[in-house]
């Protein structure tokens, strides 16, 4: 989206003094306040609506001593405060897609005040119903798909053929090192391939699905490489069709192992996003 009359705080400079500030979690058709009041924001504060025509924003207070301009961009780099920010947004925009559609703002999307957020859903708010519309009644599913043991051959024993006829025990390791680096090779394009035909089944039951890069195994923790990390917006009266249709996936391409997550907020499939501040970081929940 193309920016507001007044930009996020992180956008722009901050009015001297000013220690207002709301931090924009997502826009939804209409928040009860039961609902709000079970939820708890940024800084262990409440959460509040800003309401629009037909359209509701869910904030957070954002002091701009720590939320503006300069204070968040040292928080960013902060990996502890961004673990914690990142997993108060996500819990946020959880609780808020439980009870129904949700367009989920961006990590870190701050605004000076109410104002600004009322003026977004005036500017916006055709293109932010749309989108609730087209999320109702569907939700986010991701399945990663990991290089499986189908993919991955045993090594080939120390006194496998090859040994000490020809060159010695130190040209039978190098052929048995060659072959277990060409076999690893073979294998893991092999689940990449599978792994296209998973998306490409799985994309043409779902509504929407979008392919994100592959997750670094650092961040996944998985012990081999991540080959799949789909997203798929699923209608939820077709949802057991989907999660069957995963495992049938599984049984068939042991190449790849399959693992399903979810349900999410749509954050790969809300397209009319609150606009984002000069510096914003993906949602680290997926």
């Amino acid at each position: 989206m193309s920016s507001t009359a007044e930009p996020p705080a992180g956008a722009g400079p901050v009015a001297s003094g000013a220690d207002a500030g709301c931090w924009l979690h997502g826009v939804v058709r209409a928040a009860e306040p039961t609902l709000l009041g079970g939820i708890t924001g940024m800084g262990g504060g409440p959460v509040r609506a800003v309401p629009g025509v037909g359209l509701v924003a869910v904030v957070s207070a954002a002091p701009l001593t720590e939320y503006g301009e300069e204070p968040l961009r040292r928080n960013l780099e902060d990996l502890t405060w961004l673990e914690r920010a990142a997993r108060t947004h996500h819990e946020v925009v959880a609780a808020l897609a439980r009870a129904g559609a949700v367009v989920p703002a961006r990590l870190a999307t701050v605004y000076r005040d109410e104002g600004g957020v009322g003026r977004l859903l005036a500017e916006r708010g055709a293109g932010l119903a749309a989108t609730l519309d087209r999320l109702t009644g569907r939700t986010e599913w991701g399945v990663k798909g990991y290089v499986g043991p189908a993919a991955n051959p045993p090594s080939a024993p120390a006194g496998a053929p090859g040994g000490t006829a020809s060159g010695g025990a130190g040209a039978a390791y190098l052929r048995r090192r060659r072959a277990e680096l060409t076999a690893r090779d073979e294998g893991q394009r092999a689940a990449a391939e599978a792994a296209a035909t998973v998306h490409e089944a799985l994309a043409a039951y779902a509504v929407a699905a979008h392919r994100h890069a592959p997750q670094d195994r650092r961040l996944s923790g998985a012990p081999t490489p991540m080959v799949l990390n789909g997203a798929y917006l699923v209608d939820s009266a077709t949802l057991s069709g989907f999660t069957a249709l995963v495992a049938a996936l599984a049984g068939r391409h042991p190449e790849v192992r399959l693992e399903l997550t979810g349900p999410w907020p749509a954050y790969s499939f809300a397209e009319e996003h609150p606009p984002e501040p000069a510096r914003t970081l993906r949602e680290a929940a997926r």
